[in-house]
């Protein structure tokens, strides 16, 4: 068997174990130190497929779906990982784990032999803006996607409690709050502070969380688009040409830019920006998966209406 393929089902074998593993702590309520191994062992098999994949090749592995997709799982686990280290939680693991297993599995059993080879890159994509463009967009999904999977998560967590976004002045988990002591009068006829220690709740740290790792997202998306622009300009001769790829690009960072505005302007927080958040995750799904499969546009891969 190709090594490449065999590193592909490693990292799937690696993800399906830890997926049932991360509902399982998640139901105890304690964090799995092995889920955490088996992500991080999965992240490793995925980087060695491609590093594999690119030395083969001689082209950065981007080159078809199958390639593709396991960019995007990895960047799935190493997003996971991050967010997990930030907040060392169950729920992390298991909001998060069923993509990257989703799109190991999709990469593995779901496409064609052909669009799992190795294929030479046509001459539009032989460009140093390969690396550039595609890496920060994949990243981006990557970051996306994870974000709004703890947005879901919070969808589900605590319902009947309403949310309140507090920042942390003591570390994860909690904040100090100041109230006025009674009965008391201190120096120049003012009432001294008490400070106490208030624990955040599980939703409000999953806002948290979500709401950073979708702002990470969005500006590598930013990024990328504006890579995606001039490379476009060079190797086409037009920096936008409305090409269905770069369309549902365009609404998918509308879509997370009005997260941010309902986050930032508007004051929302909690469930509501939650539920824009989760929109997103049909835009991604449309834009990524969906233009790719119909084989139409610049950018796609190609297969259901392959001629």
């Amino acid at each position: 068997m190709d090594p490449v393929l065999a590193l592909g089902l490693g990292a799937f074998a690696l993800l399906l174990l830890a997926l049932p593993l991360a509902f399982w702590s998640l139901s105890g309520g304690q964090r799995s130190s092995v889920v955490t191994v088996l992500v991080a062992l999965a992240n490793l098999m995925l980087t060695v497929q491609l590093v594999l994949r690119w030395w083969d090749s001689g082209h950065f592995p981007i080159s078809n779906l199958y390639e593709s997709l396991c960019f995007l799982a990895w960047g799935c686990t190493l997003t996971q990982l991050l967010v997990e280290r930030s907040w060392p939680s169950p729920l992390v693991n298991a909001a998060s784990s069923p993509m990257a297993l989703g799109c190991v599995a999709f990469a593995s059993f779901a496409l064609p032999d052909r669009l799992q080879e190795a294929s030479p890159l046509v001459p539009a994509l032989r460009s140093s803006w390969l690396v550039m463009h595609v890496s920060v967009i994949m990243l981006s999904y990557a970051a996306l996607l994870v974000g709004s999977l703890l947005s879901v998560a919070v969808l589900f967590t605590d319902r009947q409690q309403a949310l309140e976004l507090r920042s942390s002045s003591i570390g994860s988990g909690g904040y100090r709050q100041a109230t006025l002591a009674t009965g008391t009068v201190g120096a120049g006829g003012a009432a001294p502070l008490n400070l106490r220690s208030i624990t955040i709740s599980i939703a409000e740290q999953l806002d948290s969380l979500s709401y950073r790792t979708i702002t990470v997202g969005f500006l590598l998306l930013s990024v990328g688009l504006v890579s995606g622009a001039v490379w476009a300009n060079e190797a086409w001769g037009s920096w936008w040409s409305w090409d269905p790829k770069e369309t549902w690009a365009l609404i998918c960072w509308l879509v997370y830019a009005a997260y941010l505005h309902t986050r930032l302007i508007r004051g929302w927080q909690g469930r509501k920006p939650a539920i824009v958040a989760s929109v997103g995750l049909v835009v991604i799904a449309v834009c990524y998966i969906g233009v790719n499969l119909l084989g139409i546009g610049l950018h796609s891969y190609g297969w259901f209406f392959d001629t």
